[in-house]
């Protein structure tokens, strides 16, 4: 396990959240357990969405205000229509969808072989897609500009600028940001759609990726000189579903301690 000192602890601070109902993808884990944590903090109905279905137990347990979890794989377009049929079972519909699956497997590019290519591009941009339009069939006829749905993606500073050993992550996060900058434009004012670009954030996938010793000297690289937390990420997402961000849409934002400054 990497070694960090800093620690975010969330609050409740958008009343305006309590009872939307929310799924948030890849919820069991990392970024999205802890935006699955938030958003439960702030009072709202929340389902998660993961592949791993033997997190869930725990899952339960870390928030007892879940509302549900259901197993799917967002590459796959029956088991994503499966899962929003689920979800209208337990929330009866959707208000703000954070989509935040997904993979990464640091290998060079010239070593990649094309099922990988397809896995990673299945997961983070074509999951993205399947659970957009999903939510968006819902949300159309529903919601209005004085009441709009919210689409909120995980997209990646590896989105904005080249990094090496990760190509398929980069094109793919570089899709979501453009996916998202579409979809804003073409549901307007109904709908409002952002995506966060997180730089590093210490998480279970960076964990399995990364030896301390080139944690400690990624960070050296961060003007914050460190990796983001997790819970600060899920801050970001309670913002930008709130009415405060009532006028953010289309939008890629970063989070990453200044590093793409």
């Amino acid at each position: 396990m990497l070694k960090q000192d800093y620690k975010f602890e969330s609050r409740a601070l958008y009343p305006e959240l309590k009872g939307k109902r929310v799924v948030v993808t890849g919820g069991a884990s990392g970024i999205g357990k802890a935006t699955a944590k938030r958003f439960a903090l702030e009072g709202a109905r929340v389902v998660v969405f993961d592949y791993n279905e033997k997190a869930f137990d725990a899952l339960k347990e870390e928030i007892p205000g879940l509302t549900g979890a259901v197993k799917v794989d967002v590459s796959s377009e029956e088991s994503v229509k499966a899962a929003f049929t689920q979800m209208d079972e337990l929330l009866g519909g959707i208000d703000i969808l954070i989509s935040n699956a997904g993979i990464s497997i640091r290998k060079k590019f010239i070593e990649t072989d094309f099922s990988q290519w397809k896995r990673v591009m299945g997961v983070n941009l074509d999951g993205m897609c399947l659970c957009m339009m999903e939510a968006l069939k819902r949300m159309q006829g529903e919601k209005t500009k004085d009441n709009a749905g919210v689409i909120l993606c995980t997209a990646s500073t590896n989105g904005m600028e080249g990094h090496p050993f990760y190509t398929d992550y980069n094109a793919s996060k570089a899709a979501v940001i453009n996916l998202v900058r579409s979809v804003a434009l073409e549901h307007a004012p109904w709908v409002r759609c952002n995506c966060i670009c997180p730089g590093y954030v210490l998480t279970p996938m960076q964990e399995a990726e990364y030896t301390q010793e080139m944690f400690d000297e990624c960070n050296k690289g961060i003007p914050m000189q460190r990796h983001a937390d997790p819970a600060e990420v899920a801050a970001l997402y309670a913002f930008l579903a709130s009415d405060e961000a009532k006028y953010i849409t289309g939008q890629h934002i970063p989070l990453d301690g200044g590093e793409t400054a």
